[in-house]
């Protein structure tokens, strides 16, 4: 097997959920592609490096020409609702499951010692930032995976908030146990809209 197509399988076998044999596959298969199809996706995987930006406010992805997210920007939204998720995925799967109007905050993980994720790795200290120069009381909506990562995420927000003495000015609420099996990428719309409105204060 030449070189380069033995490079390209092992490069491609490091993608999630890719086997070896997927890995062959879709190496053959851009072996055979399209040289102007090679070619457009060359320059899409070097503009996800180059020209996606992370949202001053929520951490969120934008174009690098933009200091804020199309969310944030927008103000129609409830800049007083805020919902904290995990990951840019679950926003988009909140989002794509029914009209709300609130704001976000992605963490960009969870803590996890085990993993070797801990406090100073994810976006806290910008949310109580949020919360402290907030003109109004706020809900904090904690929309998270049911796991124990999130509930030792959860117990640090309440935590901080208790200890920067900002519980008169936040709300804490979570997600209901409709997704008590799953995780908010995968859940289906009316289960994840129904855990949204149903949810509960802490």
């Amino acid at each position: 097997m030449p070189e380069a197509l033995k490079k390209l399988i092992h490069s491609i076998s490091y993608l999630p959920w890719i086997w070896e044999k997927s890995a062959s596959k879709l190496a053959f298969f851009l072996l055979n592609s399209n040289q102007n199809y090679i070619e457009s996706l060359k320059n899409d995987l070097v503009n996800i490096k180059d020209k996606i930006w992370s949202c001053e406010v929520c951490h969120s992805l934008t174009d690098i020409s933009q200091i804020q997210c199309s969310t944030c920007k927008n103000s129609s939204r409830d800049k007083y609702c805020i919902a904290i998720v995990e990951e840019y995925l679950d926003m988009i799967s909140i989002e794509q499951s029914g009209s709300f109007d609130w704001v976000y905050h992605i963490l960009w993980g969870a803590i996890s010692p085990i993993n070797w994720v801990f406090v100073w790795d994810l976006n806290f200290n910008s949310l109580f930032n949020r919360i402290e120069t907030s003109e109004k009381n706020i809900e904090l909506i904690i929309a998270t995976n049911p796991n124990i990562e999130w509930e030792a995420t959860t117990s640090y927000i309440t935590e901080q908030i208790t200890t920067k003495k900002l519980k008169h000015k936040v709300t804490i609420t979570r997600l209901s146990r409709w997704l008590s099996s799953g995780y908010l990428e995968y859940a289906d719309n009316i289960t994840l809209t129904n855990a949204l409105k149903e949810r509960k204060e802490i």
